[in-house]
């Protein structure tokens, strides 16, 4: 199958003419649309959902991305063979989750314009380079007929947990912020194991301090508490009972948060977005 997931929004024609592209060449192939509400040109909005959810779709499925600021200029397209999946898209940054959780990613520049819709527009490459070559190789086209591999393709360092030795506290960064203005951190189970959690336990976040951890939102009583959980996507979030964490303490993306047990803790090593983190 393919999967689809843009900043195109759903009042253009852009999506449908993605589809109609895809269905040309492989008529049979099911299209799912991860969802074409990523905030315009946010490139790590956009690599964090799909880091969240390809790794659900069946072996074989073949990714395509389409947040693409630069497109028509000199940065190149992509096709990854990572984790037995493909994804597809601008060599921008956006496949940076994917290439954090998988191992020995292979990266192939798009060049074999055999494989292009023609002709190819300079403002509309998802139709006419990514939605074609997607369609061909969930027809059974392997990358290296696309295009020569390439070592250099860009991914953008994703913030780790640190220990600040002096502090004695692990400093943190919000990650993404969702729809429901719940402020996803790069914590994970391994700087606080939600089943190993000390009376003393704090996070402090936007100038707050949050002792609560739940573990579903329906244990908070209190509309101004806020509150940690572990999330879905294997993270710890912070979190308001039916209201946004995030307007609640104007946080943003990048934002400090700092993990305060009392105890050393242990860092990750590692950034992976599995169920199993």
């Amino acid at each position: 199958m393919i999967t689809l997931l843009t900043d195109f929004g759903l009042s253009d024609y852009f999506v449908p003419a993605v589809k109609g592209v895809i269905l040309t060449i492989n008529p049979e192939v099911p299209i799912i649309d991860i969802t074409h509400e990523v905030a315009a040109h946010d490139i790590q909005a956009a690599a964090f959902t799909l880091g969240a959810c390809y790794h659900n779709f069946p072996s074989g499925t073949v990714h395509v991305v389409v947040v693409d600021p630069g497109v028509g200029s000199p940065r190149r397209a992509i096709v990854a063979d990572a984790g037995g999946y493909f994804f597809v898209g601008p060599d921008n940054g956006v496949f940076s989750f994917v290439y954090a959780s998988e191992s020995n990613p292979r990266v192939f520049h798009i060049t074999n314009d055999r494989y292009f819709r023609r002709p190819v527009s300079a403002t509309f490459h998802g139709r006419d380079v990514f939605a074609p070559v997607a369609a061909y190789i969930a027809r059974g086209a392997r990358p290296e007929e696309i295009g020569a591999e390439i070592e250099d393709y860009v991914r953008f360092e994703i913030p780790r947990p640190g220990w600040i030795e002096t502090r004695g506290v692990v400093e943190g960064r919000i990650i993404h912020i969702d729809r429901f203005g719940n402020c996803v951190t790069n914590f994970t189970e391994v700087e606080l194991n939600p089943y190993e959690i000390a009376p003393s336990t704090k996070i402090h976040i936007g100038g707050r301090e949050v002792r609560r951890f739940n573990a579903y939102f329906a244990e908070a009583t209190d509309r101004d508490d806020l509150f940690a959980y572990p999330g879905s996507a294997g993270f710890w979030e912070i979190a308001l009972w039916r209201r946004s964490a995030a307007e609640f303490i104007n946080a943003r993306r990048g934002d400090e948060v700092i993990l305060d047990s009392g105890v050393r803790c242990q860092v990750s090593g590692a950034f992976l977005l599995t169920p199993d983190t």
